[in-house]
């Protein structure tokens, strides 16, 4: 099939849903990750979507992941935890690492939890958005498998290590920032590998050391950081901060998702929290972002450009045009999911052939 189909928000949160529940884990945190991967093919960010589903499973089959974590919070300092995931789904240990670091943040200004023993936690702006949505500010840290060389090297070491953060806004859209240390996502060269599609000139290398348009050769080799050293100097910052300070796998030890069947993973992630008014009284703050907010609308566009739009605002956009067209999915990917499916006795939806609302 190479057809792209579109579907409805709730026909494939339940399918997603039924599917995690049947590796054996509760409902409720089946529901979480449902409802998480199906977020990000509603934001656009379709390569930490729901096409990730087969590679999750096959890691929960495998026993590389917990199904059933006993995830624990243990206080280290005044404003500080330190969550075990007990090797459980990433979103799992990140969503309660967030409430503990809103709770130390209400209490004391500032929340900082550190996450040992976890696996990838999806998109890093689930946290950012949580956080939002309880009033906070947020900074969001992970390492992950090596995809990038550290500057000057030829070989993969570093992980794509992505950097989320959030900012509420006033009465205007809020600040949404999630981005990996490579030109592109890791898992968007993945996305293009599973559809066949080339990928543009500077993104990676194969395997040896040449570079790559193709999207297969480039998956299995070396991605190249953003902004050349700056991307290698942050993805190490990353590294420092998610690893070797929580206690998780660090500098290269980190097993890959895709490739690695041998044992856990062992990610490590930070969360910061941070009160917005602790400079000032909340109505003081939101009043300074809606002017923030207003003052980049005003501002003079270069060639071409139509809107000058605050970060995250095009995926919030995107999100309302996909809840009401339904989200598009394509051939290939559903192949995936149909067979995933039928492994459990589940039936992916039918979908439609063109956007919902659409004329026939």
């Amino acid at each position: 099939m190479t057809e792209t189909r579109y579907f409805e928000t709730a026909e494939l949160i339940e399918f997603a849903t039924k599917i995690f529940e049947k590796t054996g884990m509760t409902a409720a945190d089946a529901g979480v990750i449902g409802h998480d991967l199906i977020k990000a093919n509603l934001r656009g960010i379709d390569s930490h979507g729901i096409s990730r589903i087969p590679m999750y499973v096959e890691r929960l089959s495998k026993g590389l992941v917990n199904p059933k974590p006993n995830i624990t919070v243990k206080k280290v300092a005044g404003a500080v935890s330190l969550v075990d995931g007990d090797n459980g789904m990433g979103f799992i240990p990140s969503h309660r690492a967030t409430d503990e670091a809103v709770a130390l943040a209400e209490k004391n200004g500032i929340g900082l939890v550190g996450v040992h023993r976890s696996t990838h936690f999806g998109m890093g702006a689930l946290y950012a958005l949580q956080a939002i949505k309880a009033g906070y500010i947020s900074m969001i840290f992970t390492n992950s498998s090596p995809a990038i060389p550290m500057w000057g090297g030829r070989t993969t070491f570093l992980g794509a290590s992505p950097i989320a953060a959030g900012i509420p806004g006033g009465k205007h859209a809020p600040y949404v920032m999630d981005m990996a240390m490579t030109v592109i996502a890791r898992g968007k060269i993945r996305l293009a590998a599973m559809k066949g599609e080339p990928i543009p000139e500077g993104l990676a290398l194969d395997v040896d050391g040449n570079p790559t348009t193709d999207a297969e050769k480039a998956f299995e080799g070396v991605c190249l950081p953003f902004g050349g050293v700056k991307g290698s100097v942050l993805a190490t910052l990353m590294d420092l901060m998610s690893g070797v300070l929580t206690g998780a796998n660090f500098g290269g030890d980190v097993k890959s998702l895709y490739f690695d069947h041998s044992e856990p993973q062992n990610v490590g992630h930070l969360f910061f929290a941070i009160k917005p008014d602790l400079f000032m009284s909340l109505e003081d703050f939101d009043a300074r972002m809606d002017e923030f907010y207003e003052r980049i609308k005003k501002l003079p566009k270069a060639a071409n450009v139509d809107e000058i739009m605050m970060p995250g605002e095009p995926e919030e956009r995107r999100e309302t045009q996909r809840r009401a067209e339904g989200i598009p999915i394509t051939g290939n990917v559903i192949e995936d999911l149909q067979k995933e499916g039928s492994t459990y006795g589940i039936t992916f939806p039918v979908g439609r052939a063109s956007p919902l609302g659409a004329a026939a």
